[in-house]
């Protein structure tokens, strides 16, 4: 059950959605189902760097629309 993340066609909402393989992923916003899935930001850590914090709302989840911008604010 991976999360992706999507960008609805219909009203511009950014979200980030649990999908099952029997689910047809839905806006939650307008319940459109014309959405673009999104290249997913990730964070990694080498060898002898500082783990980075914990995704929330310091701005650290890496939304596309920059810092505090996320859906836990």
């Amino acid at each position: 059950m991976p999360i992706f993340e999507y960008a609805c066609q219909a009203c511009g909402n950014a979200f980030e959605l649990l999908v099952r393989s029997d689910t047809m992923p839905a806006c939650p916003s307008c319940q459109s189902t014309q959405l673009d899935k999104q290249l997913s930001v990730f964070a990694t850590a080498a060898a002898g760097e500082p783990a980075l914090a914990a995704a929330g709302p310091c701005g650290s989840c890496g939304h596309p629309d920059g810092p505090g911008a996320c859906a836990f604010n």
